[in-house]
């Protein structure tokens, strides 16, 4: 069993290790025709073909590609009514014969839309009718009988993945470019939501002032519920913050220190981040310095923060 498994896992590697050298003129050819085109990308192809043809079109619909999957027995059937004017179609067949595939290619020759055609026989009918040829073909199947579609489409998804992520890169596409087409789950909320969203404003914003003695100080945590408070200095800018954790090491200095001033007592290097910051950041640097909450700022040169944003803010958007 572990032999026979070893050996697929070989085999498909090999054949995608292959489609290295043919990454040539004819791929960059694809990638333009791709980019120049005014309309879909188009994606046809039958049985497993057609299965890995559905994934190629998602990973490029949500790459900035808008694209989708045509079969092309129903094709025949009405379906190729979806295809207009300014579409390219990428036709993908490990034989280049299948004969629903086949088809549908004088109605696309018909239409002038150019095709990019995807088989493993350069002298197929899928080759020859292609405007640009991706030789996607493996010296063997996985499948001990030769039957089964293994090796050549997982050479398929990889070279379908390949002309995805080419697109992605020439067309400048962004990780907020991404989340726009994956608001939903825990990747959208990573990728959308800003500081603004979350933080906590106006008189949510726990602050107090440097005179102020450590035991009114600790009202002033305990009632925001945020475990800290920022420490005003003139013109309220954040001067300094003094946390749960800065109260437990005070106290080892004995409880006279609660009459003392919280300047005193505070944190003078209280960490900030800009309130337009993906959400994502504030995780980020909790992590990086061991801390609960960040004050929020309007820009890097203002003193006065507008919100603070905690953890579990973090995690009750699911962040985290």
């Amino acid at each position: 069993m572990y032999d026979t498994a070893k050996r697929v896992l070989r085999i498909e590697a090999e054949a995608i290790s292959a489609l290295v050298e043919r990454i040539n003129g004819n791929f960059s050819k694809a990638v333009e025709m791709i980019l120049g085109c005014h309309g879909r990308v188009v994606i046809t192809g039958m049985g497993k073909s057609g299965l890995i043809c559905q994934k190629v079109a998602a990973t490029m619909a949500s790459t900035g590609t808008p694209a989708f999957f045509l079969h092309p027995a129903e094709g025949i059937h009405g379906d190729l009514g979806m295809l207009m004017k300014g579409d390219v179609v990428i036709a993908v067949s490990n034989s280049g014969e299948t004969e629903e595939l086949t088809r549908i290619l004088p109605v696309i020759k018909r239409m002038g839309l150019p095709l990019i055609a995807l088989a493993g026989n350069p002298n197929s009918t899928l080759a020859r009718a292609g405007d640009v040829f991706l030789d996607i073909s493996v010296r063997e199947e996985a499948c001990p009988l030769g039957l089964a579609p293994t090796a050549s489409t997982s050479a398929t998804l990889a070279m379908g993945d390949a002309l995805a992520v080419a697109l992605l890169v020439q067309r400048g596409f962004k990780d907020e470019d991404f989340a726009l087409f994956h608001p939903g789950g825990a990747l959208g909320k990573r990728l959308l939501l800003r500081v603004e969203d979350l933080m906590h404003s106006g008189g949510d914003i726990p602050m107090v002032g440097m005179e102020t003695p450590l035991k009114e100080a600790l009202f002033e945590i305990t009632s925001k519920k945020l475990g800290i408070t920022g420490v005003a200095g003139a013109g309220g800018g954040l001067a300094g913050v003094f946390t749960d954790g800065d109260l437990r090491r005070s106290i080892e200095q004995g409880f006279d220190v609660l009459n003392r001033p919280i300047r005193e007592l505070m944190n003078h290097n209280p960490k900030r981040i800009l309130r337009t910051n993906l959400a994502a950041k504030a995780l980020q640097k909790m992590e990086q310095h061991s801390i609960t909450s960040l004050f929020v700022f309007e820009s890097e040169e203002a003193e006065k923060p507008v919100g603070i944003i905690h953890l579990h803010d973090l995690l009750k958007a699911g962040v985290v």
